[in-house]
């Protein structure tokens, strides 16, 4: 960890408790700052806060006021999800406050080199097969997987030497609030219209993502989706090296698939068929993590050793267990309707897919196609049953029922499942009707499929 004086005797704002405000305020104070956290939960709902009481950082619960920046601070630093119209931080940008999220600080305090990767899907399994990759065949160090992945970029980066690799997942969120992040390869794994509640407008949302890159030079690497005439657009505005990969789209340099073989500049690679991890999607992850582990000097090997084994990330198109002849999928994180489609796409066998969730106000006649051609019966559950139904119905689905909840609907689809199927939790919709969390959801999931097939999950 390098010792910066950047934060020596200022005095700084976090806003946001969690794990990354949490850690992000103790490493403030350990590089000399006078440091402030403000949550609006109750102290009650933040056992972090005694902790942090006790090291002598002050909190504040319970309310976020704009009042607080009367203070005098010097920086803020926003939790990610914390949007940019919260009165506190509105406030913050009139007074000129300079605002970064706990990455940008992670990477002023590392030593090790930083890989970067953003997109509206994949980019958690992306990171993952990277991480596990990068740690084939290494003679020092290690590689970790950090940020919106769910582990403390501060607490890694304090961690890590300069012999090691740290491979960050980014939210635009995130992107938001970077000044000097500087990841020596990025990865755009794709781009869709997500969070357009919290970034208002697509251009905005484009913007965020791309920020990823703005600090790269001639000497960084830029590895793109090729497979959309906008994405390989967005490429030009890097100043790195583009590396390009396709799945659908010919292209004659990067990581591309043809003829169901995936290739690196015309070397071959492995079969796609060998991904061990199910979908198109997950080929598009794997193509990404070949682009990103090639410019890296790592050998076919190390890939294949890898994507030849990965299981796949919890909640992400995860195979839960196989129990009489049907296999069991959770793929939670399926929160659009994008992610759906790309889960439907990879099964050829009849699905029974448990959908439904928040309604945010769209139909899901998009999936139409994908329900025409993959699934055999659905069972719904949350606010978006009806429109799912509707979509259903319009596609010719005739096996549909509606359940109140999970927990029911797990032994529903098992009613519609013969030998040779595939149970499929992609809900195409957020959690947030009935879980706090998509994790949650997913959990109770493998819960109640492990309860009625008297099975534990990865067996």
């Amino acid at each position: 960890m390098k010792k910066i004086d950047d934060y020596n005797h200022k005095k700084v704002l976090v806003l946001g408790a969690g794990k990354s405000g949490t850690h992000a305020a103790e490493l403030l104070k350990e590089l000399g700052a006078t440091v402030v956290l403000s949550d609006s939960k109750p102290s009650s709902e933040l056992p972090e806060v005694a902790e942090l009481q006790d090291s002598g950082i002050q909190t504040v619960t319970g309310k976020q006021d704009p009042a607080i920046l009367d203070d005098g601070f010097d920086i803020m630093v926003k939790n990610p999800g914390i949007p940019y119209d919260n009165a506190v931080v509105a406030a913050a940008v009139d007074h000129h406050l300079p605002i970064i999220t706990e990455v940008e600080l992670a990477s002023q305090i590392t030593d090790a080199e930083i890989i970067g990767v953003t997109g509206s899907n994949g980019k958690t399994t992306t990171v993952t097969m990277i991480t596990e990759i990068l740690n084939q065949e290494r003679a020092k160090g290690h590689a970790y997987a950090a940020g919106n992945i769910g582990i403390s970029a501060t607490e890694t980066a304090k961690k890590a030497t300069t012999d090691d690799t740290i491979v960050m997942e980014l939210s635009s969120f995130m992107l938001l609030g970077i000044k000097t992040l500087h990841p020596h390869v990025a990865v755009l794994t794709n781009i869709f219209s997500n969070h357009l509640d919290y970034h208002k407008t697509r251009e905005n949302y484009v913007n965020a993502k791309m920020r990823i890159t703005m600090n790269q030079t001639p000497e960084d690497f830029f590895v793109v989706n090729f497979d959309s005439d906008e994405w390989r657009g967005l490429s030009k505005r890097s100043a790195a090296k583009v590396v390009p990969f396709a799945r659908t789209t010919e292209i004659d340099k990067g990581a591309y698939e043809k003829n169901g073989k995936l290739y690196y500049n015309d070397e071959f690679i492995m079969n796609a068929e060998d991904i061990k991890v199910p979908g198109k999607q997950n080929v598009e992850n794997a193509l990404a993590a070949i682009a990103c582990a090639k410019v890296l000097g790592k050998s076919n090997l190390a890939i294949t050793n890898v994507l030849e084994t990965f299981t796949g990330v919890r909640h992400r198109l995860q195979f839960v267990l196989e129990a009489n002849g049907r296999k069991f999928y959770n793929d939670s994180k399926a929160t659009d309707i994008e992610a759906t489609q790309m889960a439907l796409e990879g099964f050829d066998k009849p699905v029974v897919l448990l959908a439904g969730g928040l309604d945010r106000g769209y139909t899901f006649d998009k999936l139409i196609p994908q329900f025409k051609e993959h699934v055999k019966a659905a069972v719904l559950f949350g606010e978006t049953a009806d429109l799912l139904e509707d979509s259903l119905k319009k596609a010719g689905i005739q096996n549909i029922q509606k359940v109140d909840n999970i927990d029911e609907a797990v032994p529903a689809a098992y009613s519609f499942s013969d030998e040779g199927d595939i149970v499929l939790l992609s809900p195409a919709n957020a959690s947030w009707d009935q879980f706090k969390t998509f994790e949650e959801r997913g959990d109770r999931y493998i819960a109640d499929v492990e309860k009625l097939t008297n099975k534990q999950e990865g067996h």
